[in-house]
């Protein structure tokens, strides 16, 4: 969710994917990756107060540490505001709405630098962007991936439209209602997909092996996302899945693995499949659950060389229990964060696939007068281990694959593996 998404988020309660990891009513990351899903700080809480301001009128001038070395910003800016009155002076179709110049500015000077994690949200994006953490959106019901040339399903949430549809991982949309998206940014593409719950939607989309275009026609509905859901399996194994880092994650993890714990079980699994990630700090509570206080959960690493350490605190519930955690390709930022701690300690085993990579870390900045925000990439995060998983991801001590026989099947081979290895123990 969404990807993507190790971001510092500056937003009036917590927000962080892409990962990374992300829905398909919303980016994130981005992440998602972004990957997912995103992951950050809550700006009021624990992030700095920045301002920074865009206005058509009148540019503020700081002073440039850029290539050039100059600190003329009216000189710098003399071929910007040239265009400008070019634009206004001269475009056919007039007048020309500057808000949306304005926009596409800022949009395209964060292109420019060619990551796919840093970006521009106008106010209707940004607020879209925060509805994974904040408990439900209304959409189809499924983890994309907006950075590439299609948006790509990564895998349809179960249960929802999507999923009943037909829709499946790898899936590239094409068309949204018979219109053709090709080149369109990936956010444009999923704010055509959002709508009401009750109302119809058609993704045409290319499927690897398929020759043909594929239709699949479904109706919105309301997704509730809990980040938290737990219960007992067979053979007294104690099962956790966790779908997003947000708000009340870590309140939400003491109350439902507490009553678990209770009954003694021989081990516990923690399932971060398609996890796209959430807030930095609710990934530092989740790792202290399961690492003892006073351990490396990660480093922040920046462009000057600097590095931020970050470490466990509190009295973690499961921080001795047999562990087993659920990773696939839809794992990413915050459940990065916290899969790699756990490997790196020892302290239990990665059961799936690859995880997504999503190892950059963000700030996200509201603009003035509701004017977005912007996503800044301002580090890489590593785990205590000091590996950097951007692009890379992190490598399961057992891998197990699912196929599309598996899913016809309803079969879960990966849960499997994970009570095999935690009987064995």
């Amino acid at each position: 969710m969404e990807n993507p998404q190790l971001e510092n988020t500056e937003v009036k309660s917590k927000t962080g994917r892409n990962i990374l990891l992300i829905f398909l009513s919303v980016f994130i990351l981005l992440v998602v990756f972004s990957g997912g899903t995103y992951l950050g700080y809550s700006y009021n809480k624990w992030g700095p107060s920045l301002k920074i301001p865009f206005l058509p009128a009148a540019v503020s001038k700081p002073a440039t540490n850029s290539s050039s070395g100059t600190s003329n910003m009216d000189q710098l800016f003399a071929p910007f505001w040239e265009s400008w009155k070019l634009v206004h002076d001269q475009y056919v179709d007039q007048p020309v709405d500057d808000v949306t110049l304005m926009r596409g500015a800022i949009r395209g000077m964060l292109d420019s630098l060619g990551d796919a994690h840093t970006s521009y949200m106008d106010p209707q994006q940004y607020s879209e962007q925060q509805a994974p953490l904040s408990g439900g959106y209304e959409g189809i019901g499924a983890y994309v991936d907006i950075t590439g040339k299609f948006l790509t399903i990564i895998g349809p949430i179960p249960g929802s439209p999507a999923d009943q549809a037909g829709v499946k991982k790898g899936d590239q949309v094409i068309a949204v209602d018979k219109t053709d998206v090709k080149g369109i940014d990936g956010n444009l593409v999923l704010k055509r997909i959002l709508g009401p719950a009750g109302t119809k939607v058609t993704l045409t989309v290319m499927r690897d092996g398929v020759k043909d275009p594929m239709d699949f026609t479904m109706t919105r509905a309301k997704i509730d996302l809990p980040s938290i859901h737990g219960k007992m399996l067979d053979n007294n194994i104690a099962y956790i899945q966790l779908s997003t880092f947000g708000q009340t994650t870590d309140d939400e993890f003491r109350k439902a693995v507490q009553p678990l714990l209770d009954k003694k079980p021989a081990g516990l699994i923690l399932d971060l499949r398609y996890d796209g990630g959430g807030y930095l700090q609710t990934a530092i509570q989740v790792v202290s659950e399961f690492i003892p206080a006073g351990k490396v959960a990660l480093y922040e690493q920046y462009g000057d060389g600097n590095m931020q350490t970050y470490k466990t605190s509190g009295t973690g519930l499961a921080t001795d229990i047999p562990l087993v955690v659920l990773v696939n390709e839809g794992t990413a930022s915050a459940s990065e964060i916290t899969a790699g701690a756990i490997q790196d300690y020892g302290r239990g085993k990665l059961v799936g696939v690859t995880t997504y990579g999503k190892g950059s870390v963000q700030n996200w900045i509201p603009l003035n007068n509701n004017e977005g925000a912007v996503r800044i990439t301002i580090a890489h995060w590593l785990t205590p281990e000091k590996r950097q998983i951007n692009k890379i991801g992190l490598k399961p001590d057992v891998e197990v694959k699912i196929t599309d026989d598996d899913i016809k099947n309803k079969l879960d081979p990966q849960l499997d593996a994970a009570v095999k290895l935690l009987l064995n123990k």
